[in-house]
């Protein structure tokens, strides 16, 4: 994808790309409406980005909400069915608080989900995804890689107390390790397991150079099963075009009432926070009653906006404007020849504002390219 191709919105053209791109591995498109009732919402609202959403009473009497969310949705119309694995792909608009602008904004996603009796298999597809989506929208990517089944054996290991662990998470995702250093002091852990997990937070890489240090760090102080899951993950896609934008960084985390296993974000160079987010999320599933597991993530489209701060936007590539009894073969032909190369407006007199890169003029029967902007 180019950015400079101005044909489409940005937004536009990676909704495509990605549908092309899902629908090409057996994804299929996942509709839905646009509300929900509110307390699917209420039940899981730890497990929402935003806390704010738009509610309204249905004729029925009954609480609906504009969806926030669609991963809820897609778990609540599953069907647990054994040895199948449901995969699904969708662009939705959510309503959701903007970070922003800090009032509700209608934001499309677009992201898939891996539903069933999921194996290492589907969980490298879904990683293979996500590094394909990030590739296709800008070649200046990364993905970096967690695992919260290793965090996890370290925190039990150290004896972090369960009503802890949200907070350590907290600082760990923020990379601080010095309030890290004082909460661990006030819960009683060793100093030693403290320093593990501070070390293990700030090993960040390619998978190459970090799954060995890893390996010889945790060794006796993690369930080493979930160890072999990474590397065999990371393995099985590591011959990929899109290997070299994998990276492995354990300050990535979710919240672990909700996920389990390998999680991920995706980021794009320009944009600070992360475009893309996912991971593992059997234990959403079990608290939704289901006894599938689930893999997947989201695309956010509204942060790609920032890609194009510092591009020229343009109405068209190209103006043509002709005069009264031009022959409508010339302007044809005309057309065809700019539109090789970018989007053409034919007009016969300049639109106010309109931002162009090519002005180009038929008069008498002559076409001549009068001003270029480019």
């Amino acid at each position: 994808m180019n950015i400079n191709d101005t044909v489409l919105k940005y937004d536009e053209k990676a909704i495509f790309a990605l549908r092309e791109l899902y629908s090409k591995y057996g994804y299929t498109q996942y509709k839905m409406s646009k509300f929900e009732e509110y307390d699917l919402y209420v039940r899981n609202k730890d497990f929402l980005i935003s806390e704010g959403v738009i509610t309204f009473t249905d004729t029925n009497g009954r609480l609906m909400a504009l969806k926030p969310d669609v991963t809820l949705s897609i778990i609540k119309n599953s069907k647990d069915i054994p040895g199948f694995v449901q995969k699904l792909y969708y662009n939705e608009n959510v309503y959701r608080v903007s970070d922003k602008t800090h009032t509700f904004k209608e934001i499309m996603q677009v992201g898939l989900e891996c539903i069933g009796d999921i194996d290492d298999y589907c969980i490298g597809e879904v990683l293979s995804l996500a590094a394909k989506s990030l590739v296709s929208i800008d070649e200046n990517s990364v993905l970096d890689i967690s695992h919260l089944g290793i965090l996890s054996s370290v925190f039990d290991s150290a004896g972090i107390p369960e009503d802890g662990r949200d907070s350590v998470l907290k600082l760990i995702g923020e990379k601080n390790t010095h309030e890290l250093t004082r909460l661990c002091e006030t819960m009683g852990i060793e100093k030693e397991k403290t320093e593990l997990i501070k070390k293990l937070i700030g090993t960040y890489g390619a998978p190459c150079d970090v799954l060995p240090v890893l390996r010889e760090m945790l060794t006796g102080s993690c369930d080493e099963s979930a160890l072999d899951q990474l590397e065999t993950v990371i393995a099985n896609i590591s011959d990929e075009d899109f290997a070299k934008i994998i990276r492995i960084d354990f300050s990535v985390v979710s919240d672990i009432k909700y996920y389990n296993g390998i999680v991920f974000k995706g980021f794009i160079d320009g944009i600070p926070q992360s475009v893309l987010s996912g991971g593992q999320y059997d234990r959403l599933m079990k608290k939704m009653q289901k006894r599938s597991g689930a893999v997947g993530f989201a695309v956010y489209l509204d942060l790609l906006e920032r890609l194009l701060s510092d591009v020229r936007r343009y109405d068209a590539e190209t103006v043509i404007l002709y005069e009264e009894g031009t022959d409508i073969s010339l302007i044809k032909n005309t057309v065809e020849k700019y539109s090789q190369s970018g989007s053409v407006s034919v007009q016969r007199a300049l639109p106010e504002k309109f931002v162009y890169k090519k002005l180009v003029k038929i008069v008498k029967g002559e076409v001549t390219e009068v001003e270029n902007n480019a």
